[in-house]
């Protein structure tokens, strides 16, 4: 009995040992960036746009342009993965078919992010004729958001209990009216997690968007889909490694306003979630 109580001891140990190797580093990024940025953030410095190669201005332009890549992507990629996690689950037969597809979803998350701005580029930039644009952009990170939408969206509806969709089927309802009515909702907060998993990748990806759109300075805010556009990621890359004498408070302003972002979709994410728990549990 001793022995047993000094084994689950050295467990708990181990285990709250490694979460704190874990979260200590992400502590001390978010708190050096604050320290370092901190002194670089103004009212003009978020609402201006950049002067002088962004070592003076602002980096509105960059703000706008990464909430419109977020949402553009999640437009895209969110239909089609929920759709394909509901027909993966609920009506495709387990035989090779499936598990090749399944095998592919898989492969598709491990793809070096460079190599879907190179697809990005030789598809939807060359071959639809969408130039390097916004657009462009937004479907090269929704290509790659598909794996992990894919993916959780399927877990989620998979934890729904088989007996739910029994108990509607017993009083009449079709698949369909039993998937739209009773997995969905259950499914939605795990559907909702996964959605914004894929946002803030998106968020902070620069290979893909390097390829297909993104610029480092652009004289405004993009009026179209088809338009260039500057983003945080992009920006803070260019300003890092490319512009001599940048400031370093303004880089660490940069990332701070990039983790500012991806944190706000996430809050987002998280009242959502709160709310559709609620309803449910109502």
């Amino acid at each position: 009995m001793r022995q047993r109580h000094i084994t689950q001891q050295i467990a708990l140990g181990l285990l709250v040992t490694a979460t704190i190797l874990v979260v200590l580093p992400v502590i001390f990024i978010i708190v050096h960036m604050a320290i370092q940025g901190a002194p670089a953030l103004s009212w003009e410095f978020l609402t201006a746009p950049p002067r002088m190669a962004g070592k003076e201005g602002g980096i509105f332009p960059a703000i706008v342009g990464t909430f419109y890549l977020m949402l553009g992507t999640i437009l895209f990629a969110l239909p089609v993965g929920v759709l394909a996690g509901i027909y993966l689950t609920e009506y495709a037969r387990d035989n090779w078919l499936t598990r090749i597809i399944n095998m592919a979803i898989l492969n598709l998350a491990g793809v070096p992010s460079i190599v879907f701005g190179l697809f990005g580029l030789g598809i939807f930039v060359m071959l639809f004729q969408f130039g390097m644009s916004l657009l462009a952009a937004s479907l090269t990170l929704a290509c790659q958001a598909l794996a992990l939408t894919i993916t959780t969206s399927r877990e989620a509806i998979l934890a729904v209990p088989r007996e739910f969709r029994e108990a509607s089927l017993a009083v009449g309802a079709t698949r369909w009216q039993t998937i739209r009515h009773v997995v969905l909702p259950q499914s939605l907060p795990g559907i909702v997690t996964g959605a914004v998993l894929a946002m803030s990748r998106a968020a902070g990806e620069t290979a893909p968007i390097l390829v297909v759109g993104a610029a480092f300075l652009v004289p405004g805010l993009p009026t179209s889909p088809f338009d260039q556009f500057m983003a945080l990621p992009y920006h803070l890359y260019t300003a890092a490694a490319h512009i001599p004498g940048m400031p370093k408070s303004v880089m660490w302003g940069t990332a701070l306003a990039l983790l500012a972002v991806v944190l706000s979709f996430n809050l987002i994410a998280i009242f959502i979630r709160l709310r559709v728990r609620r309803r449910r549990l109502a």
